[in-house]
């Protein structure tokens, strides 16, 4: 059976083959009853464009990439774990790029290898992406900016540390979203409240540690050093981080951690020092990840809307809303809000 082609799309629409081309292309300046009827007949006959011929016809790859850090997310599907946040991220880009025709392809970025500069060059000389969405901590490594620049490659930073100059961002406040939670810890009773940092290497980390540190001052609390943990966004990390924190003399009655993965960690070394949650020990996560709702209590945690942020940052790609401003222009800075969800793993402290 010989495949459906332009022309009997363009016969069967009663149109242009340049219609059918220009609908096929998402391109502007289409009526919307025309675009309906050319799509109308796409489907009736099962058409589908060829990538590789859609891309030969203009400048357009058709392509979206999404650099995501290698080490971190290899070491979580390693572990047999995955990945909650690609894997959210993923969502809202398919759909996005789905419905406009685009193909997404995501890219592993070793941030920390020698050859960084020779790898993401390589990466866009082959693809010619129509645009980049940058995650952490590919959206602050100045090596990828570069490059990025340089090609006249569109990007859209999602959550980076580095608010000025560089592309427009989509991202939350991080800082806000921690005092938030560690005033919700306050508001239960607790002061001694111990905190497992995330990777250094992500800006979220920094921003999280400000806020609690910002609400525990704003409520006159004092500050042990000794509270304050390291973590690397890792179940691992924080089991050790959370064995240390109840292993002081005067130990915390609660643990906020960077993320749910972490909290997990910290509800296991609890469960090992015979502490009941939220009896003996408060524990709040950040991400709201399946794993909280699934976990044993279930987790209080910080809402962090990935979806929602792919979505609009892929949005914006196809748009043509992130191509390079003008010289003085000032890039796009989009906030999307988060949400405090309060289960059963925090409560008020004994006594």
């Amino acid at each position: 059976m010989a495949s459906v082609t332009i022309y009997d799309v363009a016969a069967r629409a009663a149109v242009s083959i340049k219609t059918v081309s220009r609908v096929m292309n998402n391109e502007p300046n289409v009526r919307p009853q025309m675009r309906e009827r050319v799509l109308e007949a796409a489907g009736a006959l099962g058409y589908a464009p060829n990538l590789s011929a859609r891309s030969l016809a203009g400048s357009r790859s058709f392509v979206i990439a999404v650099f995501v850090d290698a080490s971190l997310t290899l070491d979580h599907w390693r572990s047999e774990r995955g990945s909650d946040y690609l894997q959210r991220i993923q969502l809202g880009a398919t759909v996005e790029t789905r419905a406009a025709g685009y193909h997404l392809l995501v890219e592993l970025v070793d941030h920390d290898g020698p050859r960084v500069r020779q790898e993401v060059g390589a990466l866009l000389a082959a693809l010619k992406p129509d645009g980049v969405i940058l995650t952490p901590p590919s959206c602050d490594n100045e090596v990828v900016l570069e490059l990025l620049d340089k090609a006249g490659t569109p990007y859209v930073r999602l959550g980076p540390e580095k608010p000025e100059g560089r592309g427009p961002r989509v991202h939350m406040d991080d800082v806000a979203a921690a005092r938030e939670m560690t005033d919700h810890l306050i508001g239960l009773g607790h002061k001694r409240i111990g905190f497992i940092t995330g990777d250094q290497r992500y800006g979220a980390s920094q921003a999280r540690l400000e806020g609690y540190v910002a609400a525990m001052e704003a409520g006159g609390l004092t500050i042990d050093k000794a509270w304050i943990r390291p973590g690397d966004f890792t179940f691992e990390s924080a089991h050790t981080a959370a064995a240390a924190l109840l292993g002081l003399d005067e130990r915390p009655t609660a643990i906020f951690a960077s993320s749910d993965e972490m909290a997990l960690g910290a509800l296991a070394a609890a469960a090992e020092a015979e502490l009941s949650c939220p009896g003996d020990l408060s524990v709040a996560g950040f991400d709201d990840s399946p794993v909280s709702r699934l976990s044993r209590p279930q987790l209080t945690t910080i809402r962090q809307p990935l979806v929602e942020m792919s979505t609009l940052a892929t949005k914006m790609l196809i748009n043509g809303v992130a191509r390079n401003a003008e010289a003085g222009a000032r890039p796009r800075d989009e906030l999307i809000p988060f949400t405090l969800i309060h289960r059963v793993s925090t409560a008020s402290p004994k006594g």
